[in-house]
């Protein structure tokens, strides 16, 4: 245990000893759910007399901005939310305290999904922990059961192939009026993160070297972006982004608009909201390329940390792991957002089969088993091309493709030439 650590964990237990109360700041990233949040404070609260939390909740869109403005000016809340995108940044800049010797001492890593814990470790998979999980995510293909149903097709199953999902494409994409115009296609995508990175994973590829510092199309990751891009401009099984103007990516699918569909299963709340009982759906692994070696997911946390400059240890560990698992409440783990406690995910009220998907939600669960893969580093946002980002990114390459403003080894090279330049910038 470091002498630094050693320290505060003595002054925390003094300040306990003695009967004087401890207020803890505590920041989250949705108000959505504060009134969750509160009711899992007050119940630490009366559990800790001597220890008092001041609850925080910013829109998501405020939140970094806002506490990277805290960070600079060294006035951190002592516990907070963290992203998997920027807790490698934030630990290497020294922001997040090292939580491993309380890990070590507190935590039985049975209880929990850890597959998705590396990537809170600084250096990532082998360093310490920075930040512990309170729910992960994963990502899954919906596809529509009556579209099935009504193209005779049997339903998508863990061993799936390319050229079985090709086939299903082939045949839900359908002109049901006879206008000439299609009204359910077989597959949306574009070249969003949630879209693309699984179907690469799945054909044993990969978009980083093995140290991470590197952006790296290995073949098997050509092969996938190859066979994706011909979906929509050599098959016709998939819309282009202009097809389905004015309508948000996630509802292309509820709407009914395609029969299969792969992003994150947190979407399955929206799903529920806006198809209602139109039709049935479920959601199954991403099917596996002709490279497949082991099913992969790409999956990552949602994880709360504690600021290295805390002056109580001690007692923001103790609210930290309240607030991570059983002091959680359910009802803000929606759709599949998945707890990291077992205990949690495997209650009747997270698994909700009483609702679609049914029993393949369960399945999730599976999912957070198997190997994991992901490829946040520090930039990722950028050399991705994920939200805001200033730069193209693999995102807009893959979209420059489709719409034909780019030959796809054009995009390829300008993709691989922005992603490098940002990753050399992060590691020097």
């Amino acid at each position: 245990m470091r002498r630094g650590l050693l320290l505060l964990l003595i002054l925390s237990a003094a300040v306990i000893l003695f009967g004087q109360t401890i207020t803890l700041e505590y920041w989250m990233w949705d108000p959505e759910f504060r009134e969750q949040e509160q009711r899992a404070i007050d119940a630490f609260e009366a559990e800790n007399p001597g220890i008092k939390i001041n609850l925080t909740t910013l829109e998501p869109r405020d939140y970094w901005t806002k506490i990277s403005a805290m960070a600079a000016a060294e006035r951190l809340p002592d516990v907070f939310n963290m992203s998997s995108g920027y807790a490698e940044q934030w630990a290497a800049d020294g922001l997040l305290m090292n939580i491993q010797d309380f890990v070590d001492r507190d935590i039985n890593m049975d209880n929990y999904f850890t597959g998705v814990f590396d990537i809170f470790r600084y250096p990532q998979e082998t360093g310490p922990l920075y930040a512990f999980p309170f729910a992960w995510v994963t990502t899954g293909m919906f596809y529509n059961k009556d579209a099935f149903d009504e193209a005779g097709i049997a339903y998508p199953t863990d061993d799936w192939t390319w050229d079985e999902f090709l086939a299903a494409a082939e045949a839900l994409t359908v002109d049901k009026n006879n206008d000439g115009f299609i009204d359910q296609w077989g597959y949306w995508w574009y070249g969003r993160y949630a879209h693309v990175d699984q179907w690469i994973y799945q054909n044993d590829g990969d978009l980083l070297s093995e140290c991470r510092t590197q952006f790296v199309l290995c073949d098997n990751a050509l092969e996938t972006l190859e066979f994706l891009v011909d979906l929509t401009l050599v098959h016709g099984f998939a819309p282009t982004i202009a097809e389905v103007t004015g309508i948000r990516q996630q509802d292309v699918f509820p709407l009914g608009m395609t029969a299969m569909w792969t992003d994150g299963v947190w979407n399955i709340e929206n799903i529920r909201s806006i198809a209602g009982d139109d039709f049935r759906w479920g959601v199954a692994r991403v099917p596996r390329g002709p490279q497949w070696v082991e099913d992969v997911a790409y999956s990552w946390p949602d994880g709360t940390a504690i600021a290295k400059t805390t002056q109580h240890a001690e007692a923001a560990w103790k609210f930290l792991v309240h607030i991570t698992g059983e002091g959680k409440s359910i009802d803000e783990y929606m759709g599949g957002k998945v707890p990291s406690l077992k205990a949690l995910a495997e209650d009747d009220a997270w698994l909700e089969l009483d609702k679609q998907p049914g029993e393949e939600k369960a399945m999730i669960l599976d999912w957070g088993t198997l190997t994991t893969k992901n490829n946040f580093t520090m930039g990722w946002s950028e050399w991705r091309g994920y939200g805001a980002a200033e730069t193209l990114g693999l995102n807009g390459a893959i979209d420059a493709v489709i719409h034909g403003d780019m030959t796809f080894e054009e995009a390829i090279s300008t993709a691989t030439k922005e992603a490098q330049a940002v990753l050399d910038r992060y590691y020097k």
